[in-house]
């Protein structure tokens, strides 16, 4: 169990409750297909991903990325137990859909740019200190069915 302070708690609910999750989400997956494109690979039934301006423009890719979003939020939700909370997600991922547990740290990654260049001056080390805690939590969640 990770040990979270009253501050870090506050941080994270305020990055949440100030997200577009349509937009960071969608701009989120988006970066991590474009940046790491071998991670196209999983979103097959998506249709055109040939290039950046095909992914950029895929309402499947868009919707996707919200729909990661909402997962995030529920681990927000749940920060005393989010091995748990995401324990089904965590055995979709390595059982049915074979994602390389490496790249949720690449999405995660994405995601810290896209909110750090929302969020500007007010990403401070110390909120991103916090939030990469919080995604490290969640990434190592999400791997948890393939140790």
């Amino acid at each position: 169990m990770v040990a979270w302070t009253d501050q870090e708690r506050s941080t994270i609910n305020s990055i949440f409750s100030n997200l577009d999750y349509e937009d960071v989400g969608a701009k989120a997956l988006c970066r991590c297909l474009i940046v790491y494109p071998w991670t196209q690979r999983y979103f097959g039934a998506f249709g055109n991903l040939y290039n950046a301006d095909a992914i950029k423009s895929n309402p499947l890719i868009a919707a996707h990325g919200t729909k990661i979003l909402h997962g995030l939020d529920r681990a927000m939700k749940n920060m005393d137990d989010i091995k748990s909370t995401y324990a089904e997600l965590s055995i979709l991922h390595s059982e049915k859909l074979h994602v390389d547990p490496d790249n949720f740290k690449l999405l995660s990654d994405c995601l810290t740019i896209v909110i750090a260049a929302k969020m500007g001056k007010d990403f401070t080390p110390e909120v991103q200190a916090t939030f990469q805690k919080f995604l490290a939590v969640v990434v190592s969640a999400l791997g948890k069915q393939y140790h």
